[in-house]
Parts: C-alpha cells; structure tokens; sequence
C-alpha cells in the first residue's frame, strides 16, 4: 500500500470520531500518534487510565480501544480512504495495541455509512419500554458482530435469569469491595463542581431503579444524589452476551470492534444501549455467563438493548490530550 498522507485537520477530526467510542468508566484509555511519511496511525493503551480493580487484567481498558479503532475505521471509510489495520503489531510492546495505515482513495462502502451514528451513539441508563426488538434487526446486529469477528446472542429464559442473577450477585461484591468503590468513585463526576473530560458525570447516571429486572449500573453507589428520581425499568430486559472464541488481547479488540460497530448499527435502527459489566468484572462469575447448553466461547460485554430515550451526551478528552504527531 502506497503512503497516502492526510493533512493535520483531518487527522484531529479522525481522532476525534475515534474518541467518542464507550470505555469502561469512560475513562478514555486510548493514545493516538500519527506518522506523515507513512500515512500510519498508532493507537496504544494509556495505562494511567486504568482500573487496576475492576479491570485489573486490561479486558476492559482493550475493548473500550478497540472501539475507538472501529470509529477510526469507520471515520476513514467516511472519507473515501482505503486502510490496513493490523492487532498488537509489536509484541514487544503490548500497550501499543494498533496501527492503521491509510491507503488510496475508495467507496465508503457499509462500514462508511455507519459514520452518522458516531455523534448519535450515547449509552442510556434510563428505563426502556417493553417493546420487543424485531427478529430480524436482532439479526442483523448478530451479523454486525460477526463481521468484526465475534458472536452476539440474546438471552431467553432460564440463561436470562442466570445472568440477572449474576449482576446481582456482583453488584453486592462490589458494594462490600472498599477498593472497587474507591475506584467507582473515582470516576465519577459533579457535574456543578467537577471538570467533566472524562468519567461519568451525576448527569448521566439515570434514576435509581425502583422496579423492574433490568440491570443498570448505578455509579452514584451507596451516595445520595440530591434531587436524582426513582423509576421503574423493564420487567423482560433484552439482554445480549458478545463472545468471543478465544481469550487474549486481540481478542479483546476484536470484541471492541464487534461491539461499536453493532452499537452503531442499533443507533442507526433506533435501538438505545447501555452496559451491565459487573459480573464480568469477578472472575469467579464471569466464567458463568456462558450458555449452559454450549458452554463454548468468552462472555467479552453485556448488553441491554431497546426503545428508550437516548442517554445524555458525556464530555470527551479534547484531541490534544490524546493525540501527537511524529516528526
């Protein structure tokens, strides 16, 4: 692939799509670089953003990034722009994660299209309604997936309620957890008081459930929110597990990229999204969330999906922070 260079603009505008992927906590563990003389950008882990506690093996810290690879892609695609993408390209390095090399120009293409949803795309911990999500988008959200080279199953009766089961039980680990709350907290934000660049502002934090089954993470704790509701969620939650078929870090990308890109293509088809990461974050229960009949692949995220409001827009790192250029 011949070096196809991009101007400075572009290449701030190109990270910035590619920040505006989730992250666990939103806390933005990506770093970007770009290399004029050969059109590449790198994309490596920003350690000081990790979770040690919740996320103490990296899963989470890989799969927020490999969702901020997925917009880059998509954004390139946006633009009329060939790539090569290639995983983990130095293993003497593995906090470096990612480099994409951009090539000629091209047809956007179905992942180009996607790039409208990047802006729109926000997780909602609010309720949904209980309207069921058609067979055939389930389907093609499946296969969103699976090009990205991962599985997407919903849940029925009686896994659906092992999983719940599950959430809850983790849920009640990490409130007994003093340094996986420490860390909640950490990432939290008032929104009155705090800059809010990172993390997860009061703002975004949905009301409390006061009804219902569906799981919502609720980052106020065990603190009192002045002034945050109550509500009743969903009684049949849809819930969806991502898989994998192995377990390493290229495979914690792969899901990430599985993952935005099914994300924005629910937003495209007005689906709302949100995340219940709790019982994946305890090793004792994470191995329990796969199907009991199969018991084949790793549980990477679980999705609550469905018709609901969209969730409020939360603040980004600005570019600069995360972005350098080689000389």
């Amino acid at each position: 692939m011949s070096v196809q260079t991009i101007d400075e603009r572009t290449v701030t505008g190109l990270v910035s799509d590619a920040t505006a992927a989730p992250s666990m906590h939103n806390a933005q563990p990506w770093l970007f670089r770009y290399a004029p003389g050969t059109g590449t950008f790198t994309m490596s882990a920003d350690l000081s953003r990790a979770l040690p506690h919740e996320d103490p093996d990296g899963r989470g810290l890989h799969i927020g990034c490999g969702a901020a690879l997925l917009n880059l892609r998509v954004a390139l695609a946006h633009l009329g722009r060939s790539f090569g993408t290639t995983l983990l390209p130095d293993p003497a390095a593995p906090s470096l994660l990612a480099t994409v090399r951009v090539g000629p120009a091209t047809t956007p293409g179905a992942l180009g299209d996607l790039y409208p949803e990047i802006r729109e795309r926000h997780t909602s911990r609010f309720p949904f309604s209980e309207r069921r999500i058609p067979t055939a988008l389930r389907n093609t959200l499946g296969e969103a997936a699976r090009l990205e080279g991962a599985e997407l199953t919903f849940l029925s009766s009686p896994h659906l309620n092992a999983v719940l089961d599950l959430i809850t039980d983790a849920e009640g680990y990490n409130l007994m957890d003093h340094d996986r709350e420490a860390e909640r907290a950490r990432w939290t934000r008032n929104s009155k008081t705090d800059v809010t660049t990172d993390g997860v502002p009061d703002y975004a934090f949905g009301p409390r459930r006061r009804g219902g089954t569906a799981p919502s993470r609720d980052f106020a704790g065990l603190d009192a929110v002045r002034g945050r509701p109550t509500a009743d969620f969903e009684d049949r939650p849809q819930l969806a597990l991502l898989s994998t078929a192995s377990d390493g870090p290229a495979d914690w990308l792969r899901a990430g990229q599985a993952l935005e890109r099914l994300l924005l293509v629910a937003t495209g088809h007005g689906l709302t999204s949100s995340f219940a990461t709790q019982a994946l974050e305890w090793s004792d229960l994470r191995w329990l969330l796969r199907d009991p009949v199969s018991g084949s692949g790793h549980v990477q995220m679980i999705l609550r999906l469905g018709y609901g409001p969209r969730g409020p827009r939360t603040q980004r790192r600005p570019v600069r922070e995360v972005l350098t250029f080689a000389d």
